[in-house]
């Protein structure tokens, strides 16, 4: 790649708004590309497609299109081998499946309220990486819905995509805040899920009558993200709201952190865990802070991270490239930035 020529660590791009949500795209013949969403505290907000020009090392905004309140999460299909539709799903009011090509254009929108006016807004969602026509949302009503999606064969202005409900279950006692589908036991039927409640929980698609907690916040507080380990599908890590650490959990050993990242100063606001490795993962702050622990000698106590970074702003996301894992992105003001690590 022409970029190893130049060594650049740090590319930045400057979105004329603020940038809440963020991910890479999957696609192997897409590699410098990512999706931002707008954070405008009205109706009317944006999606930005964005990718970086090799030769220029200059970040290009390839497509702008309108998104109805700001994006929660934006993920695009997990896709390695590019053998699907170049698909991205954004999640707001309702969970929208969008078509990339020159122009964007919205394949489907999934809402299980059919009989109602009234919808729960959506508060994260996750695309299953075994299955990719399975998606999990998670929402303030307390719920999390698995969506399953049909790729039907266009005919005129056909849509591409259709979904329906595969299921829908009360999940939490509060709103749940974040959903993401497990590696473990084939990768296709485990999720866990965290809410206001404090709890993180573990579900599986086959036996959905009962549900395992794995952890509770000791003061109850609420637990706004949770991220598994991708490597190796014992570990997930959680953040509970306003709080300065971020969690280790072991599925083996529930109820019990293996491990507290807190070294922060100010609010975590995201967590992302290595690609390629099962004992690296990175925190992103209000405190303009990165930061690479390496979490190795688990269980003894993890006292600083192994890298820092820091921003010109409160980081509010953080992503790590899963096809490219010397590459993590995060985004403050209205900035996005990736870092080479």
């Amino acid at each position: 790649m022409s970029l190893h020529g130049k060594r650049k660590e740090i590319y930045k791009y400057e979105a004329p708004w603020t940038v809440y949500a963020m991910n890479w795209s999957v696609r192997p013949d897409k590699r410098f590309r990512l999706a931002l969403g707008s954070f405008v505290e009205e109706y009317n907000n944006k999606v930005q497609l964005v990718g970086l020009d090799e030769e220029s090392s200059e970040f290009i905004c390839r497509n702008t299109f309108d998104h109805p309140y700001p994006t929660t999460k934006l993920m695009w299909i997990p896709d390695t081998k590019g053998v699907y539709p170049d698909l991205l799903a954004t999640s707001g009011d309702y969970l929208r499946v969008w078509r990339v090509k020159t122009e964007t254009r919205l394949e489907c929108l999934l809402n299980n309220n059919k009989n109602s006016d009234f919808c729960a807004p959506l508060t994260s969602f996750d695309w299953n990486e075994v299955d990719p026509y399975l998606l999990g949302t998670s929402s303030i009503d307390t719920t999390c819905t698995i969506w399953g999606l049909e790729t039907g064969q266009v005919l005129g202005r056909v849509n591409l995509v259709s979904g329906h409900v595969k299921t829908q279950l009360i999940a939490h006692d509060k709103e749940v805040y974040d959903i993401a589908f497990s590696r473990a036991g084939g990768g296709r039927d485990m999720f866990a899920s965290v809410g206001a409640d404090g709890s993180v929980r573990m579900f599986d698609l086959r036996h959905l009558e009962h549900s395992t907690i794995i952890y509770e916040d000791p003061q109850h507080h609420p637990l706004l993200r949770l991220c598994w380990n991708k490597q190796d599908p014992n570990y997930l890590a959680t953040m509970a709201m306003d709080g300065m650490e971020v969690v280790i959990l072991d599925v083996r050993v529930p109820c019990t952190p293996v491990a507290r990242l807190n070294n922060h100063r100010a609010c975590v606001n995201g967590i992302a865990w290595a690609p390629h490795s099962s004992c690296h993962i990175c925190t992103a702050a209000d405190d303009h802070q990165a930061l690479i622990w390496d979490i190795q000698q688990m269980p003894r106590a993890i006292e600083d991270p192994i890298l820092a970074y820091t921003a010109e702003g409160e980081i509010n996301n953080v992503q790590w490239a899963s096809t490219q894992p010397d590459w993590i992105a995060i985004c403050y003001n209205n900035c996005l930035e990736i870092l080479r690590v």
